[in-house]
């Protein structure tokens, strides 16, 4: 095998294939990049065994063939070449090396045989559709900081895609819970989606994910089965296991009966919290609200390192209202308001609280309180 490539395209394929790679791993191929090189264009090949990440760059091929070498050191590699340079990269398969050559630099890595490395079995995906990348983009970035992290509910391990029902239409909604938090994010339900079945989208499939959706003219080829996600641009594609479990009846945890309004400028909130909570303590970071006509005073009362207050002015027309919250969590739903204003929806000191921004339903965020 032999090529060249320029590049900033070979530094795009490998840095999105070595980001695939689990770093500790018991199989010496798995830390492996496949290269295929063939007519005008080389693929690049990496996995984890839950996701798989095929990425196409055109490239000049001299001799087709196919080799797999160390994914994070030809990164590594590739990142320190100096811009514009002209990679040629030649396996020589008798000694088991890859050289790399650019201008005046040369490295040469060993590799493994290509027989070795798993390709994912293809599934058969019931239902197929395009998306735009800013649609995709909105409903994963809004939702993954809900995405529990404990390992023993595994099923909360992601976010939950599927089709549902919304003011009498059916839209494509992603939720996310850990138990303290939970967003719901709604958006137009994409023509092919309506057979879609629901899938949970696992943690990592939805930071690799993010890489595919910078380009806002980008059209992803989504495609979903019971076992696999897939998504699709011309020159990548992303294939992802999804968690095997069942996602819990997350509308029950929705209050709708919440009649307390509070509306604030989300960006000057955001701030607010964030500097009173500098005191509190690290391990339960409570910062407590109180309400009354207008006016919201936030104030943190920790015994060890001290105390803080702050006062906003609000929209609040309802009775007083004390209620506590993980600082944490209330700075990460007010930095998802893209808009000037964040609409809190409280009930009582114990209930859960709602969030969304402005008017607008198809976004919506609930956080638990906690005692202060």
């Amino acid at each position: 095998m032999k090529l060249s490539i320029e590049r900033a395209t070979l530094l795009k394929a490998v840095a999105q294939a070595q980001s695939v790679v689990e770093r500790r791993n018991t199989i010496p191929i798995l830390a492996n990049v496949l290269i295929e090189a063939e007519g005008a264009e080389a693929t690049f090949r990496a996995t984890d065994l839950d996701i798989e990440v095929v990425d196409k760059a055109a490239a000049v091929v001299e001799r087709a063939g196919a080799t797999t070498v160390s994914a994070v050191t030809l990164n590594e590699i590739v990142r320190k070449l100096p811009d514009g340079a002209l990679v040629t990269l030649t396996e020589d398969s008798a000694s088991g090396r890859l050289t790399i050559e650019a201008g005046r630099s040369n490295f040469s890595l060993a590799t493994l045989p290509k027989e070795d490395f798993p390709v994912m079995a293809t599934s058969d995906y019931a239902a197929n559709f395009a998306c735009k990348a800013p649609v995709l983009r909105r409903l994963f970035d809004k939702s993954k900081f809900a995405i529990s992290t404990e390992e023993t509910r595994y099923y909360l391990n992601g976010v939950y895609m599927h089709v549902s029902e919304s003011d009498g239409g059916k839209v494509l909604r992603c939720v996310a819970t850990d138990g303290h938090r939970l967003a719901r994010i709604d958006a137009d339900l994409p023509e092919g989606a309506e057979g879609m079945t629901g899938v949970i989208v696992p943690r990592k499939t939805v930071g690799e994910l993010r890489k595919l959706l910078d380009d806002d003219d980008m059209e992803i080829a989504v495609s979903v089965s019971e076992t696999k996600i897939r998504f699709a641009t011309p020159d990548i594609t992303l294939t992802s296991k999804v968690i095997d479990g069942t996602f819990p009846d997350y509308t029950r945890v929705i209050p709708q009966g919440n009649t307390r309004k509070m509306e604030v400028d989300a960006a000057e909130f955001a701030k607010a919290v964030d500097r009173v909570a500098t005191v509190s303590s690290e391990r339960s970071r409570a910062v407590k609200l109180q309400l009354d006509e207008d006016r919201l005073i936030l104030s943190v009362n920790a015994p060890d390192s001290g105390a803080a207050e702050e006062e906003l002015v609000v929209a609040y027309g309802d009775e007083r209202l004390e209620i506590g919250f993980n600082a944490k969590y209330l700075l990460e739903i007010a930095s998802q308001v893209d808009r000037e204003n964040a609409v809190f929806m409280f009930n009582s000191s114990g209930d859960p609280t709602l969030m969304r921004e402005g008017n607008d339903t198809s976004a919506i965020y609930v956080v638990m309180p906690m005692r202060v």
